[in-house]
């Protein structure tokens, strides 16, 4: 039975691998998947999930991984973006495991979180037009789109008043 637990030191590469595959699934371009994490890490190193306890718990947030026994299947963070206002990342699972509640799951952790430490808003930024499962998703829990806060052109942003 997969359970939510904190990220251990020792777990980033597994946790980075996780979400390079799934981002293989999502964005394949025709590479295989060993050539596409060579490409990530060029190109998208993750450096926030490298000293995840200075980018996330140190911020005001938690990096949790869920794990089918010993294997990290997926990941989801939280840290503060501004005042009163935390932000969700890295929310990704395997896809064999999709379709089984466990992302809800882990979205309700993180936003059970978010409350505890007193957010009273919660944002994340998504694709549309490359993640429509995420997208839909975020909208079933009742984020809403507010104007894109980041650097990809492919983003929305979304928010949420906890």
């Amino acid at each position: 039975m997969p359970t939510i637990v904190p990220l251990l030191p020792t777990q980033t590469a597994e946790a980075r691998r996780v979400i390079y595959t799934v981002a293989y699934a999502i964005f394949h371009d025709g590479n295989t998947l060993e050539e596409a994490y060579a490409y990530y890490e060029t190109n998208w190193p993750l450096p926030d999930i490298d000293d995840f306890q200075h980018s996330y718990v140190e911020n005001g947030g938690t990096f949790l991984v869920t794990t089918d026994g010993e294997r990290i299947i997926g990941t989801g963070a939280l840290r503060r973006l501004e005042d009163m206002v935390g932000e969700i990342k890295r929310l990704w699972l395997l896809p064999e495991y999709q379709g089984q509640g466990l992302g809800y799951q882990m979205m309700i952790r993180l936003l059970a979180e978010a409350r505890a430490r007193g957010y009273k808003i919660i944002r994340l930024q998504t694709s549309p037009a490359y993640q429509q499962r995420a997208f839909a998703f975020y909208q079933r829990l009742g984020f809403y789109e507010i104007p894109r806060y980041g650097n990809d052109p492919d983003d929305v942003g979304m928010e949420l008043v906890l």
